[in-house]
């Protein structure tokens, strides 16, 4: 009986000392899993807008589209405003 109760013992021991390794391990799985999942989705968008961004391009060059304002800006001005804006309004305690 005794080395029935203290074998029991110490696998319930085991099992309680593992759980947490069991949950990081079903953690790094579904992590695993919800990045290729937004792999996969960011695979698509980039290719639907590599694709619209050519039919955008044809109909803006044939029929003259421009933008609705009168600023000749591109994506890279329009992305140096932004980080410099993010900058300024950032906290500037360490």
């Amino acid at each position: 009986m005794i080395k029935s109760s203290t074998t029991a013992v110490l696998i319930l021991i085991l099992i309680v000392l593992s759980i947490p390794i069991w949950i990081g391990i079903i953690g790094g799985i579904f992590g695993i899993i919800a990045g290729i999942f937004g792999a996969v989705f960011g695979i698509i968008g980039a290719i639907a807008g590599a694709i619209f961004s050519i039919f955008a391009a044809l109909f803006g060059w044939a029929f003259e589209w421009h933008w609705p304002f009168h600023f000749n800006w591109n994506g890279y001005t329009i992305l140096a405003i932004a980080i410099i804006v993010v900058l300024l309004t950032r906290s500037r305690k360490i």
